[in-house]
């Protein structure tokens, strides 16, 4: 199996409506933190929830995170612009298999989106979904976090 998003973009904020209509996608499932909010802030970016509004008419969205702290949690359901999926334990499968499933939908009409080769983008290769690897939404991650970033991404297979 090689380990390459189908896209790799800057963020979140470069994914378009069209874009995935293209790739044939019918639901968008997003890691928590750092792809859609600020890692362990609880709170959603004014500019992340109008990014979710122009998708919300035409695909199914949920968030699907392995944190499964409960307070953290509730924080961000309180003001989530979606379904929000705890305690997946990715990159196992079952989880996003699980929601598929419960969708009714070909694997292939879904795409995982996250800022981790991996969790996020294994988690999708190993659900037979499509994927799509984000660099953070926090710009201002410390120097520990960019290395441990940097590294991972060199287990993307390049060809």
């Amino acid at each position: 199996m090689i380990l390459r998003p189908d896209k790799n973009l800057r963020d979140i904020y470069e994914i378009t409506p069209q874009m995935l209509h293209d790739m044939g996608i019918k639901a968008i499932l997003l890691d928590l933190d750092s792809t859609t909010m600020q890692s362990k802030t609880g709170v959603f970016a004014k500019e992340t929830l109008e990014w979710f509004e122009q998708f919300k008419k035409d695909f199914y969205m949920a968030i699907v995170t392995n944190n499964n702290k409960q307070e953290y949690i509730e924080q961000v359901n309180l003001s989530a612009p979606c379904k929000v999926y705890w305690g997946a334990c990715k990159p196992l499968p079952n989880t996003i298999k699980s929601i598929i499933k419960g969708l009714f939908m070909n694997s292939k009409e879904v795409v995982i989106v996250g800022d981790r080769p991996l969790t996020d983008i294994l988690v999708g290769k190993l659900a037979g979904t499509k994927t799509i690897l984000v660099g953070s939404i926090n710009k201002n991650e410390n120097v520990a976090t960019k290395m441990v970033r940097f590294i991972e991404r060199l287990t993307i297979c390049p060809f």
